[in-house]
């Protein structure tokens, strides 16, 4: 005898999608933030061109123009004997003659 199988009927099953595993948020080293460009920004005080300060740069100044004007005088003292002594040698010879 021969039974009839039974038909099963075939279950669909709902695919289970595995669950998106998120990434662990790892804290990132602070970045410093660049200085913005500013363009027109306060400029700092500075004293009027006519006032009178001593700085340092001022010391530089004054040595260097003394040396310069001491320098000067003694090439003018050095042409002074110069043309003494060639009029000296000069007034000589014209003697002999």
């Amino acid at each position: 005898m021969a039974t009839a199988k039974k038909t099963t009927a075939k279950k669909t099953t709902a695919v289970k999608k595995a669950p998106v595993k998120r990434k662990a948020t790892t804290k990132k080293a602070p970045v410093k933030a660049v200085p913005k460009m500013r363009s027109f920004h306060v400029s700092p005080d500075y004293p009027e061109f006519t006032t009178f300060k001593i700085s340092r740069q001022t010391v530089y100044w004054v040595i260097i123009v003394s040396f310069i004007i001491f320098m000067q005088l003694w090439i003018l003292g050095l042409q002074m004997e110069t043309s003494t002594y060639i009029e000296n040698q000069l007034s000589a010879m014209n003697e002999e003659f």
